[in-house]
């Protein structure tokens, strides 16, 4: 029988640059089987140990920045700046999460007749579902927690760019980690996703990607009681007040939601300005837009590339008519999957492009009158991920922050993410925190353990 094998496409090019086997069924039970071997002895090591290794992962990362970055700029078309900071996330993420195996201690609560105490214990395999957005990073927000905390991970990378999941994979073993204690099973959601989603040996799934295959892994994990951590779309609003810096508003705004090309879940596409200064910031804007870089992503000095695929282009055209007014960039022509940056002006609030996730260089730009007005248009969504505001007032700002429904929010920044701080959505954007300081615990199980001290 032939083995089912996916094309990795150069999406600048629109060349296949690779043919990568899948994973069938079969094998990732074959996977979880090896994996459950392996996390025994792993989680039987002293804290120290396995903090030592992570922390060698991390430094053979740092050694190959380089060329993971020319690897992700090839199968995932992100700019070569935007990939090496992917590649040294993923080295961070390590060094953070091995500094907190020492930290991940139980607690002894004052109880009557006795002494309680609590043990956090790893859940054994781990899922993790990598999307062909961030293929590096969100692969490590999942995997680096996970191992610090004492368990086996099976990584699932998106089709598209299975690359450099294939490649930390080598690295992990250059760096003395355990055989098979993390592997990498490149695949089709519908197999090889759905086979570690229905595995009663896989003890949780750890998913990136759209809502809609996120509520489909929910009902199948369901049966099982398995643990899901959910990170699924955004329709972010950066809310643009009349009282802000408005240059620097408007100069910040591009990147906002054309980093990697506006595919990303915290990408600022809905656009929310105070209608007194609504015609001065579209002013300020259209330059700002209009002089993004777009073209080869291996050129230092380009600012976006293409899109990930002629799906992935096909679709952000059906939400940008010719006669839709607005701003456009430009965008090189030929081969490759490329779009130009826009904005679209004199849109409805419920049009398509202004409440759906569009997941390219797309925003829309939408006037309120007042604060509660702001509020209103930023919370007509169903999703809560990410946003921005622009204000020089800090009660404004904290009581704004206080009631938008969202997870991450910035204030006269676009910033979203940091290793550091906790990540995830409201509504249906997703299920649980990732990163930050609790990161480790979402891996664990908290096991009570009474000690009588009665004569």
């Amino acid at each position: 029988m032939t083995h089912a094998h996916h094309e990795v496409v150069n999406p600048a090019t629109g060349q296949v640059i690779e043919t990568v086997p899948a994973t069938s069924a079969a094998e990732v039970d074959a996977a979880v089987a090896r994996a459950t071997k392996a996390q025994e002895g792993w989680a039987a090591a002293a804290p120290a140990d396995r903090a030592r290794l992570l922390r060698r992962f991390a430094g053979v990362v740092d050694e190959h920045v380089e060329e993971l970055a020319r690897l992700e700029v090839r199968e995932a078309g992100h700019t070569i700046g935007n990939a090496r900071w992917e590649a040294g996330n993923v080295r961070d993420l390590l060094d953070f999460a091995a500094g907190g195996v020492e930290r991940l201690t139980g607690r002894q609560i004052p109880v009557a007749g006795g002494l309680d105490i609590t043990i956090l214990e790893p859940l054994g395999v781990i899922g993790v579902i990598a999307p062909w957005n961030f293929p590096m990073p969100i692969a490590a927000w999942g995997t680096a927690p996970a191992l610090a905390a004492g368990n086996a991970v099976l990584l699932k990378p998106a089709e598209t760019t299975p690359l450099t999941a294939l490649r930390l994979a080598e690295l992990a073993l250059e760096a003395g980690l355990p055989e098979h204690l993390f592997q990498v099973l490149p695949g089709a959601g519908d197999v090889t996703g759905n086979a570690l989603v229905e595995h009663p040996g896989v003890a949780k799934i750890v998913f990136t990607g759209s809502t809609r295959v996120g509520k489909s892994i929910m009902a199948t994990s369901a049966p099982l009681v398995k643990r899901v951590t959910l990170e699924l779309g955004g329709k972010s609003p950066n809310i643009v007040f009349a009282d802000s810096d408005l240059r620097a508003a408007a100069e910040a705004t591009p990147m906002s939601f054309l980093d990697n090309s506006g595919q990303d879940c915290c990408a600022r596409t809905r656009i929310l300005v105070q209608r007194t200064v609504y015609d001065r910031f579209l002013d300020l804007l259209a330059p700002a837009i209009e002089s993004v870089v777009v073209g080869d992503p291996a050129d230092e000095k380009t600012q976006m590339g293409p899109l990930i695929s002629q799906i992935q282009l096909d679709r952000v055209r059906s939400y940008v008519p010719d006669d839709l007014p607005g701003i456009r960039g430009s965008a090189p022509d030929g081969p490759g999957f490329w779009f130009a940056p826009t904005v679209l002006t004199d849109i409805a609030p419920d049009a398509p492009a202004a409440c759906e996730e569009v997941f390219g260089p797309v925003a829309a730009v939408l006037p309120f009158d007042d604060e509660a007005d702001a509020i209103r248009l930023a919370n007509a969504t169903d999703y809560g991920l990410s946003g921005s505001i622009w204000t020089r007032d800090i009660g404004r700002a904290l009581r704004v922050s206080r009631a938008v429904a969202a997870g991450n929010l910035s204030v006269n920044s676009h910033s979203s993410v940091r290793y550091s701080t906790p990540f995830g959505g409201y509504k249906q954007s997703g299920l649980g925190r990732e990163l930050g300081p609790d990161a480790l615990t979402a891996f664990t199980e908290t096991k009570n353990v009474f000690i009588s001290t009665e004569a």
